[in-house]
């Protein structure tokens, strides 16, 4: 849940414990806020909320009149709920947006007036109380529900789920449901000293009624998908990256929130707890402070110097010396038999270890260290390692060449840079190191001694020299290595999101390779010694034909003309080959053959298309149940051509990660790395959409919102009942609730003409069955209606309009004259273009009483031709006929080429001479990129054609230096 309740709360009670705050006594949340509110005022108030249906009303609305006790729990969450909303500063464009999730304003601003510390929330709800009436007529949805009747603003998006499940929210954004606030598996309600929407927006940088919307999207278990498609208007129209870095940053400050409290506990438990303590816990952000903080209590530590003097009594000499120096006597502690106390040294040690904790843990401390190494030059610096360099094998020394004397400004480095220094070091071949300049340590010691840790009386001379002496031990002991830890730990943890987020671009990019439909393709798996694997797909994907020619073995003018023969006799024009081993000697042999025009008389094309994870694919249990009776080594050819066909159907069945279009992706975590790609590619498979009738079940499992189990429920419903007619049919399949209908409804598609031509075969079949019936041939048995008997198909389900805006959609259709049968059509776009020319859409989103970005959704839906794919816009695989080598490259030579790969570092193009080639990043600016093109950022994507100009060709090394020309 959100910090929100919880952070206003804190503020509003005072403290139940003397030493330590409630939430570390072990009573539940929810007996906590039964203790604090006084809800019967408002409850007696209940019944004047929106309607229910009457499915609902029985179980939801009677609990509410009664006023029972035990209500009180379940009123206080919904009620504290609200205050988690987003408030943005009360501006028009800002406040339009936010209206909408505070539509019950009656009891909203009661449930804030017991919080007076609050005064920004308590302005927003006056303004919202204010307005009120006029929130029916004038205010924008935030949802893409219409809100004809103010009853019905509440159980949009709802889809008649059982209240028993939900608990409904009056002011959420959406008028949805949200899970039941109570139960053991909520975790997220840690309290911290920071505000969770705030730290948010600081580490993000989006804005916190943003990021306060999101968090409420994320807790009701929206999709990113769904969220960037239906719900732009709360989001800022934030793109699914943007939405992805957010969701990973709530999870770890949640991770930290969660384990700051589980050693909260802990530490309470052993006694070591102290009000010092647990707020320097409570302050912490990142893991690595919490670690630095909890480090010397953890079970199983010997225990730091600090604690061993204060073991021995220390303390008070320590604290004396801070506080009142003119009654400390340090030779009062000597203890000449026990070690540590043995002489005036050992006491000295003892106090100066004490004052250095104390030092290292202080926050303002820390602070005034880590603004300080921001205003100078912190370094980071490799060195090859000593051992390494006797020991190493040279081949792994000689790939580190570059940082074998390297140094860099830690705020200038670059990402890849970061990732190839810790691979160095982790190999041992490279040693790093952090380097902070002496200036840095000297005027921060300057500034503990003479302000911060300014003792309060007069020092003699030998205690200020012990002051000056912890200080300098706090620092090079504790403070400096703390420094290293977290300059480290931040650039590597930025280094490895940036690579994760390349990864996911150029999968995305990978993915929405544009399909080459209505052809039948050879796939090529080439290999030398086992020959080259061929499979023949039909423009359905059907395997038409499977065989192993070998080329390489001195038998390829034989093998010709069997491949001659098939390409004739299923009239295929198009080879598409994959990247492996032998690519470049089966590219030369196609393609002297096609220069020679042996295959005539047909045009033959070929292509590359990297082979990554076909291999892995072609053993997998899903291969072996989609192709029973195909050996392993054919299913790779298979898999090859499919890439061509369509891209992303044939990609989702391999683990996103053996796709190999990213950088380091081995080094990083691997949990990041997989939770980003899966969203990913739920994300392309999503906004692409999928004909639910005939789709594979692994492509399923990749719609928002759908999972193993779900789509596998979906296949055996079409399997037993036959095809969907419509979306409202797959409520009727098991496991599909109101919830996961309402993620994927909107990315599953329906092809009209064959729904229509099933319902009317289904009635003829209908028909004849009820004359024979009449006429006594089946008995007395009734036939069961089948689901085309009840079903109607709807021309909107082929668009990619949500189902809960229907309503709008067949409203907007009969102000435009339109009709839903004639969507996608030229009559339909003329239609739109003249009411939107006419009254702009603003205008007429508010006739409609709906948003823009609703608005413009459902146009997009109605003009959209039938069978529009967002894949067309993006680029087609690069059709060759000759071939380059190369050590036929020469400088300044300018030649086509397809983008491989991207990195931080530079682009790599396929420009058909076997070895990638480098764009550098320098070489690649604005004005050289496409202005039609819409880019999410600026940089090169898999699957894009480019003209580049040779710059460097390395021979020995086997590297080629290009320049961007153009994008083609």
């Amino acid at each position: 849940m959100s910090s929100l309740p919880r952070r206003v709360k804190s503020v509003a009670k005072a403290t139940t414990s003397e030493e330590l705050p409630s939430f570390l006594n072990l009573t539940s949340e929810s007996e906590e806020e039964e203790e604090e509110w006084e809800p019967k005022s408002k409850i007696a108030r209940r019944p004047r909320l929106p309607k229910k249906t009457e499915a609902k009303t029985k179980k939801a609305t009677a609990p509410r009149s009664t006023v029972a006790r035990k209500m009180v729990k379940k009123v206080a969450i919904k009620e504290e709920m609200d205050v988690s909303l987003p408030i943005a500063p009360v501006e028009d464009n800002k406040m339009q947006l936010l209206k909408p999730k505070e539509e019950d304003a009656g009891t909203k601003p009661k449930s804030l007036n017991q919080k007076p510390e609050v005064p920004k929330k308590m302005e927003i709800n006056s303004f919202q109380g204010k307005n009120q009436n006029s929130l029916v007529s004038d205010e924008k949805p935030s949802t893409s529900v219409p809100v004809v009747k103010q009853e019905k603003c509440e159980e949009e998006f709802a889809f008649d789920e059982p209240p028993s499940k939900k608990i409904k929210l009056n002011a959420c954004p959406e008028g949805k449901p949200v899970k039941n606030l109570g139960g053991n598996k909520i975790k997220e309600e840690f309290e911290m000293n920071w505000d969770i929407v705030q730290a948010l927006s600081e580490i993000t940088n989006v804005e916190p009624w943003v990021c306060a919307n999101l968090i409420r999207l994320f807790q009701e278990e929206n999709t990113i998908p769904f969220i960037a498609r239906y719900r732009k208007e709360l989001i800022n129209n934030l793109e699914a990256d943007a939405l992805r870095e957010v969701q990973q940053t709530l999870e770890e400050l949640r991770t930290v929130a969660k384990k700051t409290h589980t050693m909260i506990q802990k530490l309470k438990k052993e006694g070591k707890l102290s009000s010092c303590l647990l707020k320097g816990l409570l302050n912490c952000r990142t893991l690595e402070e919490l670690d630095h903080v909890s480090a010397p209590y953890k079970t199983g530590s010997k225990g730091t110097k600090a604690q061993r003097a204060k073991q021995l009594g220390l303390e008070p000499a320590a604290l004396s010396l801070l506080q009142n120096p003119v009654e400390l006597n340090l030779f009062s502690y000597i203890r000449p038999n026990t070690k540590g106390l043995a002489n005036i040294q050992e006491v000295e040690a003892g106090v100066q270890h004490i004052l250095a904790d104390i030092f290292a843990k202080d926050k303002d401390t820390l602070d005034f260290i880590r603004k300080l190494c921001q205003q100078r030059y912190i370094s980071i610096q490799s060195t090859l390692a000593k051992v390494s360099s006797k020991n190493g094998n040279e081949k792994d020394i000689d790939k580190f060449q570059l940082y074998h004397e390297f140094s860099c400004n830690i705020k200038n480095i670059q990402h890849h840079q970061i990732l190839a220094i810790n691979r160095g070091e982790n190999l041992k071949i490279l040693t790093v190191k952090v380097n902070i300049p002496d200036g840095v340590k000297n005027e921060f010691c300057w500034w503990c001694v003479n302000e911060r840790w300014r003792p309060k009386q007069f020092l003699k001379p030998e205690f200020m020299r012990l002051l000056r002496s912890s200080v300098e031990d706090a620092y090079k002991r504790l403070i400096y290595p703390l420094l290293c830890r977290e300059f480290r730990s931040k650039l590597t943890s930025d280094a490895e999101k940036e690579s994760v987020m390349m990864f996911g671009r150029n999968l995305r990019q990978l993915l929405l390779t544009s399909p080459v439909r209505g052809r039948t393709l050879m796939g090529v798996d080439p290999g030398y010694k086992h020959g080259c694997k061929l499979a023949i797909i039909s423009p359905t994907s059907q395997i038409l034909h499977t065989d192993v020619v070998y080329l390489h073995s001195g038998q390829g003018f034989r093998e010709a003309e069997k491949i001659k023969r098939l390409l004739l006799q299923y009239n295929c024009s198009t080879v598409v080959i994959g990247n492996g081993t032998a690519c470049r000697e089966t590219e030369a042999y196609f393609a002297d053959l096609i220069m020679k025009k042996y295959f005539a008389p047909l045009d033959v094309v070929y292509c590359i298309v990297s082979e990554a994870g076909a291999s892995i694919y072609s053993v997998s249990p899903e291969a072996s149940k989609e192709m029973p009776d195909l050996d392993p080594n054919l299913r790779s050819a298979v898999s090859i051509a499919r890439r061509v066909q369509d891209p992303l159907a044939e990609l989702v069945k391999i683990e996103p990660k053996h796709i190999g279009v990213g950088m380091y992706q081995h080094d990083v975590s691997q949990t990041l790395l997989k939770a980003t790609l899966d969203s990913v590619v739920e994300e392309c498979v999503s906004f692409v959409g999928v004909d639910i009738n005939i789709c594979s079940e692994i492509l399923l499992r990749h719609i928002a919102g759908l999972n193993t189990n779900r789509a596998k429920n979906i296949i055996e419903w079409r399997e037993k009942n036959g095809p969907f007619i419509n979306r409202e049919q797959l409520k009727e399949v098991k496991g599909l609730g109101p919830k996961t209908f309402q993620q994927c409804a909107g990315f599953i598609r329906f092809n009209q003409e064959y729904i229509k031509t099933f319902c009317s075969n289904k009635k003829n079949e209908l028909g004849s069955r009820a004359l024979l019936t009449k006429a006594g041939a089946l008995g007395k048995k009734k036939s069961k209606p089948t689901p085309c008997a009840l079903q109607q198909p709807n021309p909107l389900d082929q668009t990619c309009i949500h189902p809960e805006s229907y309503n709008i959609a067949m409203r907007f259709l009969s102000l435009i004259g339109g009709n839903a049968n004639d969507i996608g059509k030229s009559d339909m776009q003329q239609k739109v273009d003249a009411v939107v020319q006419k009254e702009g859409l603003e205008v007429t989103a508010k006739r409609l009483n709906t948003t823009v970005h609703t608005l413009q959704l459902i146009i997009d839906g109605l003009t959209q031709p039938e069978g529009y794919d967002i894949r067309t816009d993006f680029d087609k695989p690069d059709f060759k006929r000759s071939i380059v080598c190369f050590e036929d490259l020469s400088v300044g030579a300018v030649l086509t080429g397809k983008v491989e790969n991207a990195t931080p570092f530079g682009v790599f193009v396929d420009i058909g001479v076997g070895k990638a080639g480098l764009i550098p990043v320098r070489n690649i600016t604005e004005a050289k990129l496409s202005k039609v093109k819409k880019r999410r950022s600026l940089g090169l994507g898999p699957g894009e054609r480019v003209e580049v100009k040779v710059l460097n060709v390395d021979i020995p090394r086997l590297r080629i230096t290009l320049d961007l020309i153009r994008v083609l």
